[in-house]
C-alpha cells in the first residue's frame, strides 16, 4: 500500500506529479480548480490543455474539494500560480493536520508584500510548520515528466530528515531527486530564471544569435546569484540544478512559456494580447515586477531584470532595451 498524497494544482507541473506519484502505487488525490478541466480530464482520462497525449492513471482520483485533498495526507503537494498561492492554500488551512509534509512545486514570489512562497506558507500554517515545508524546483518540463523522460531536479528542506523522506517519496528509475539545505537559494533560482528566459525569448526573435543569447544566459545568473545571496543563500546552489540548470532549460528549451513570451514580443506583439492568448501561466511576466521591486528594496543591481520591467510595463522597445544593456559602463566582470 502506497502513501496517502493530495497534490494540489491540475496544470501540467501538477498532473504531472500526481501521475508519476500514481504509477508509483501511491494513494493519489488531484484538485482541479477549473470546471472545464475537471470535466475533460473525468471524460476522456487525459488533461487535454496541459499534457496533451498524456493518459492519466485510472486510479488517480480528482475533486474540486480541498476537503478531499488535503485532510489525513503524509504529503501534500502544491503546483499553483505564485499569484493564487495564498488564496488557495487559505483554503487548506482549516483542514491541515500537524504532521502532512509540504511540498511547494510553485516558483514565485508573493505581489506586493514580496514574500518567497515558503514565507508565505509560514505566514498561513505558522511557525511550527516550518520543519514540515520543503520545495521543489529545477529543469523540469511537466509534459517531459509526464512522458517518462529523464530529469533530475532538487528538494530544498529545513529538516535533513523531512528533505529525506520526500526525496524518497519522489523519486523514481526517470525522476532524480536530489536534497538541499538552502531553501532561499532553490526557491530564488526558480524566480528568476523566468525573468531571463523572456529576455532570451526576445533576443532569439531579433536574431541577434547565439553569443547574445549566451552572453544574456551568464550575466542573468550572474543577477540572480547576487540577489539570492544577499537574501542569504549559497552562491554554489545557483551553479546547480535550481539556478544555472533552470536557467538553461527554460532560456533554451522549446517548451518554455516564459521563453515563447519573449518570441512574441520580438514580433511586435503587446503583452497584454500574448497573455490573453495563453491558457498556462508565464511566471515571469508577474516575476519581474517584483524581482525588480525586491532588488531595489535589498540595493541588488539587476540591469537584465530593469530593462526587462521597461520593455514589459513601460512600452520600451526591444532594441531600445538591447542598446541601453550593451552600452552600459564599462566594468570588470563580477558575479
Amino acid at each position: 500500500m502506497g502513501r496517502a498524497i493530495g497534490v494540489i494544482g491540475a496544470g501540467g507541473w501538477g498532473t504531472a506529479l500526481a501521475k508519476l506519484l500514481c504509477e508509483k502505487g501511491d494513494e493519489v488525490t488531484l484538485w482541479c480548480h477549473g470546471e472545464a478541466t475537471f470535466r475533460e480530464m473525468e471524460a476522456k482520462g487525459e488533461n487535454v490543455t496541459y499534457l496533451p497525449g498524456v493518459p492519466l492513471p485510472r486510479q488517480l482520483k480528482i475533486t474540486r474539494s480541498l476537503k478531499e485533498v488535503v485532510p489525513d495526507k503524509e504529503v501534500l503537494l502544491f503546483a499553483v500560480p505564485s499569484h493564487l498561492v495564498r488564496e488557495v492554500m487559505q483554503g487548506a488551512v482549516p483542514h491541515m493536520v500537524p504532521h502532512t509534509t509540504l511540498v511547494c512545486g510553485t516558483k514565485g514570489i508573493e505581489e506586493g508584500s514580496l514574500l518567497t512562497m515558503g514565507e508565505v506558507l509560514i505566514d498561513l500554517f505558522g511557525e511550527p510548520k516550518r520543519r514540515h515545508l520543503t520545495f521543489l524546483s529545477g529543469p523540469s518540463f511537466a509534459l517531459e515528466v509526464a512522458r517518462g523522460l529523464p530529469a533530475a531536479i532538487t528538494l530544498a528542506a529545513y529538516d535533513d530528515e523531512v528533505g529525506s523522506d520526500v526525496q524518497k517519496t519522489l523519486s523514481t528509475q526517470n525522476f532524480r531527486v536530489y536534497t538541499s539545505q538552502d531553501v532561499i537559494g532553490v526557491q530564488m533560482g526558480g524566480v528568476v530564471k523566468n525573468v531571463i528566459a523572456i529576455a532570451a525569448g526576445i533576443s532569439d526573435g531579433l536574431a541577434l544569435g547565439d553569443n547574445a543569447r549566451a552572453a544574456l544566459m551568464t550575466r542573468g545568473l550572474a543577477e540572480m546569484t547576487r540577489l539570492a545571496v544577499r537574501m542569504g543563500a549559497d552562491p554554489l546552489t545557483l551553479s546547480g540544478l535550481p539556478g544555472l540548470g533552470d536557467l538553461i532549460l527554460t532560456c533554451a528549451g522549446e517548451l518554455s512559456r516564459n521563453r515563447r513570451v519573449g518570441l512574441e514580443i520580438a514580433k511586435g506583439r503587446k503583452v497584454s494580447d500574448i497573455l490573453a492568448g495563453m491558457r498556462m501561466v508565464a511566471e515571469g511576466v508577474r516575476n519581474t515586477r517584483s524581482v525588480r521591486l525586491l532588488a531595489q528594496r535589498l540595493e541588488v543591481e539587476m540591469p537584465i531584470v530593469e530593462q526587462m520591467c521597461q520593455v514589459l510595463y513601460k512600452g520600451k522597445t526591444p532594441m531600445g532595451a538591447v542598446r541601453d544593456l550593451m552600452q552600459r559602463t564599462l566594468k570588470r566582470e563580477l558575479p
